[in-house]
């Protein structure tokens, strides 16, 4: 669980988009670590006019998904072990890796279903 904070912070013309803003979130932790102290994070966000804090936190929030992700797909399907001189080598193994780990991703998501359905029409 975690405290949420947010913050406009002023627009540059020179760095922000037109109908852009910018944001700052907080995000601290409600229980404590192991050396008694709340963890806080820092987010600097830039999204168009009008974004609701909710998104903002919302977004930053999965970030936590997408790196566990990442992290799953170097695991399972070698997304970090390739070894290529060249942007489209290294262009088509990433993008064979992400499909392979999808394919996984949604056939583990429906394994238990068809398992399931299968054992009941077995009884």
């Amino acid at each position: 669980m975690f405290d949420w904070a947010v913050a406009e912070l002023p627009v540059y013309a020179d760095t922000t988009p037109p109908g852009w803003g910018r944001w700052l979130l907080a995000r601290r932790s409600l229980t404590r670590n192991a050396k008694s102290k709340h963890e806080i994070a820092y987010y600097l966000c830039c999204a168009p006019t009008g974004t609701t804090d909710k998104d903002l936190i919302r977004v930053a929030g999965a970030r936590w998904a997408i790196e566990d992700w990442f992290q799953t797909a170097k695991t399972d399907v070698g997304l970090d072990q390739y070894q290529v001189r060249r942007y489209d080598a290294w262009y088509r193994h990433i993008t064979l890796a992400m499909l392979a780990h999808t394919y996984l991703a949604i056939t583990a998501a429906i394994a238990p279903k068809a398992l399931a359905a299968a054992s009941s029409r077995s009884r």
